[in-house]
């Protein structure tokens, strides 16, 4: 201990850093002997000793040193008593349940004049506070006295001691802030107790300097923190309004934060400062320019979309590249939410698509394309501008896409020449296919924008009249592509030409309006996820199909895993155009499907952008014969449209088979009505039969289970006349 003695002095006066011996030595003492630094006559062996047992004391010493620790906050010393303090704060985070220790002498701290004595006890009391909820009860008790000791500070004239840039003691002043946002929160007596300190503040304090400004903005954050009056919080913003027009960037950015979490709240107040807002956007900092969109979004309403789209429209010319996607996002929501009109919505969002094509979001297209069709009188409109785009500049692939998808819609507006709207372009067939088979060759195509323009070339070809041939040829490049999903829709049109020119009108005509919440395409390589459609309203059962009870409902997803939807009981089960050969798996298309030469089971169709074939069936085929059960297949009916089958189950075996249950799916090109089984339990000895294609059966016979998936894909082919309808 002698080592430790020697150099104690000199190491608080000369502010030398205390070798790790001395404090190996110190903690030892500190554990042994307890109190003999603690009781110390030296106020520097004390504080010594106060300052190892905070930084460096174990959960164990401070439980057996808390008892003296609270004695020194008693001390008439005020040095002690600063150190007493801060120690106890740095006890409590180690271990808090000596926290009631401390909460008596907390209060009599607030008595003291010593500002180093009352900053510790600030601190302490704070501590306390976010610990225990009875604490804080006690202690708005004393938010009086609190307030008083502010006043002291605000009104106290020059004091060399403790004031900085004009302030007097800003860390004290910030700590009782702090102290009081706390003590107010949800509290309407506290919160009335110190209104006018706070408006006393905000308004006698220099903002000027640095120390004011950080006064100022602790002072806002306990206005918009407690329950203040509405008058204080208006004052409480305009101090940040004032704060956005300091030079210093971290006053900007600070500023712009708070503003951030009070607009929703106050937000015409914020709106006073929009102005000041958006100049912030030219700011050279990221992080400034950040907070300040971010806050620029959040300001947009109905009164001022014009005006501020404009702004943000500046912004996203020349915003760095990592703001563009969030700034056309912010564009594109604050549009479909506050749009003055449709064609005000579109030109916007196709100047989004002209600036930053490359960056907005994959439903961005779908959800375009869904306006332009709910705006019937802005059709000739849309497909002039996209086509003036489409020529322009053929990089911003979802401004291609859906510039590809609008001209192959209305083509035959373009080629018209005759808009109100906007003045209109003369161009020529050629002109057109020109512009898409630019978009086919282009490098900087992706398979999905190759797809659209594609499309829109087939489409065309209803739409036109003179250059059929051209357009034929194009597709037939395409029936050979390496990628996979431009082959198929080539061979598909195709055959549209080919076998089937005589419904290539019907098949090609104008898309229907599109629901706002109807499934489509992303804007990638792959589809989205197609919902099924809505079975919640009984629909008339087609004829031959009876509606399907509920103890029967057959989940055709969850034959095939991986869905917990269930279609809806007491109506025809029905597929849509979801694409089932990927679900079922092992039933993927194989290149000579893409001609058309297979045979696939079809019941009737409804989806229109693909084609297949129906076959007429031989009256009985045998689909299943295992344990003692047989499954065929029955022809009923075969329309332009529809097959209608039955399958008949029979049981060979000695005892009934009982808990008969029959699933089936079919590929993505089908949809699919099917009717419950007349029952469930099929007799034995074949007397009596139920009746109703990868088909999932499962059943149970002398008490064993049995389940079973087989695929109906062949007929004889003798028995088979194709013949096409749409899909």
């Amino acid at each position: 201990m002698t080592l430790f003695h020697y150099s104690r002095v000199h190491s608080l006066e000369n502010k030398w850093v205390l070798p790790p011996v001395h404090s190996i030595v110190c903690l030892r003492n500190l554990r042994v002997g307890r109190v003999h630094d603690l009781s110390h006559s030296s106020q520097y062996v004390q504080s010594l000793a106060l300052c190892t047992l905070a930084c460096m004391g174990s959960a164990e010493m401070c439980r057996d040193l808390a008892p003296e620790i609270e004695r020194l906050l008693r001390a008439s010393n005020s040095y002690i008593k600063k150190k007493a303090t801060l120690c106890a704060v740095h006890i409590i985070r180690k271990v808090p349940e000596l926290a009631e220790l401390f909460t008596p002498s907390a209060r009599t701290l607030l008595s003291e004049k010593n500002h180093g004595v009352l900053h510790g006890a600030v601190v302490l009391i704070t501590e306390l506070c976010k610990r225990n909820p009875d604490t804080l009860d006690q202690f708005r008790k004393a938010v009086p006295e609190l307030v008083q000791i502010m006043k002291g500070l605000v009104t106290s004239s020059y004091s060399p001691e403790h004031n900085v840039a004009g302030i007097s003691d800003p860390f004290l002043q910030v700590r009782i802030l702090r102290l009081l946002r706390i003590l107010g929160h949800n509290n309407d007596t506290a919160s009335d107790a110190m209104n006018d300190l706070l408006a006393q503040v905000a308004t006698n304090t220099d903002s000027s300097k640095t120390a004011g400004s950080a006064v100022l903005y602790e002072t806002v954050l306990t206005i918009m923190d407690i329950n203040s009056e509405s008058g204080l919080r208006v004052l409480a913003v305009n101090i940040l309004g004032r704060f956005l027009l300091n030079n210093d960037r971290n006053i900007r950015y600070i500023s712009m934060t708070s503003l951030q979490k009070i607009v929703q709240t106050d937000h015409n107040a914020v709106q006073r400062h929009r102005g000041t807002i958006v100049d912030c956007l030219k700011d050279q900092d990221t992080s400034v320019k950040r907070r300040a969109l971010e806050l620029s979004l959040a300001l947009v309403s109905a009164v001022n979309i014009r005006s501020m789209m404009k702004e943000l429209l500046i912004f996203l010319s020349f915003c760095p590249p990592e703001l563009r996607s969030q700034t056309a996002s912010g564009i594109f929501n604050a549009a479909e939410r506050y749009s003055p009109s449709k064609r005000w919505h579109i030109d916007t969002i196709l100047h989004v698509l002209t600036t930053a094509g490359g960056d907005v979001r994959d439903e961005t297209v779908p959800n375009l394309i869904q306006l332009i069709t709910t705006a019937s009188e802005l059709h000739c409109y849309t497909v002039h501008k996209l086509y003036r785009a489409l020529v322009k500049d053929i990089a911003q692939q979802s401004l291609v896409q859906v510039a590809c998808w609008c001209i192959g819609e209305y083509g035959d507006l373009l080629l018209k020449g005759e808009c109100e709207e906007i003045e209109p372009l003369q161009v020529t067939e050629d002109d057109v296919l020109d512009a898409l088979e630019t978009v086919l060759q282009s490098h900087m195509s992706s398979p999905a924008t190759r797809g659209f323009a594609l499309t829109a070339t087939m489409k065309l070809s209803t739409r036109i009249i003179d250059n059929v041939d051209r357009i034929r040829s194009i597709v037939s490049i395409y029936g050979s592509c390496i990628d996979l999903e431009l082959q198929q829709r080539a061979v598909e049109y195709n055959a549209l030409f080919k076998k089937y020119d005589h419904m290539r009108a019907a098949v090609l005509e104008r898309m229907p309006v599109m629901d706002k919440n109807s499934p489509g395409h992303t804007n990638g390589d792959t589809p989205g996820e197609i919902k099924e459609p809505d079975t919640s309203k009984p629909k008339p059962a087609e004829a031959g199909l009876l509606s399907e009870p509920a103890s029967q409902v057959c989940d055709l997803l969850d034959l095939l895993g991986g869905t917990d939807t269930p279609l809806q009981p007491s109506t025809p089960t029905t597929t849509s155009s979801a694409d089932l050969l990927d679900l079922l798996g092992g039933l993927e298309p194989t290149p000579a499907e893409n001609t058309l030469t297979e045979k696939p089971l079809v019941l009737f169709y409804s989806v229109k952008p693909q084609m297949s074939t129906i076959h007429r069936i031989v009256p009985t085929v045998s689909v299943y014969e295992k344990n003692g059960l047989s499954l065929k297949i029955q022809y009923d009916k075969q329309t332009e449209t529809e097959v209608t089958v039955s399958l008949i189950a029979s049981n060979s075996t000695q005892n009934d088979i009982t808990n008969f249950t029959l699933q089936a799916a079919v590929p993505k090109s089908v949809q699919l009505q099917m009717k419950a089984p007349s029952g469930n339990v099929i007799p034995a000895h074949g007397l009596g039969q139920v009746t109703f294609m990868r088909i999932r059966v499962s059943y149970s016979n002398q008490g064993a289970m049995h389940q079973d998936t087989v695929q109906i894909d062949s007929f004889p082919s003798t028995a088979c006349q194709p013949s096409i309808s749409p899909l």
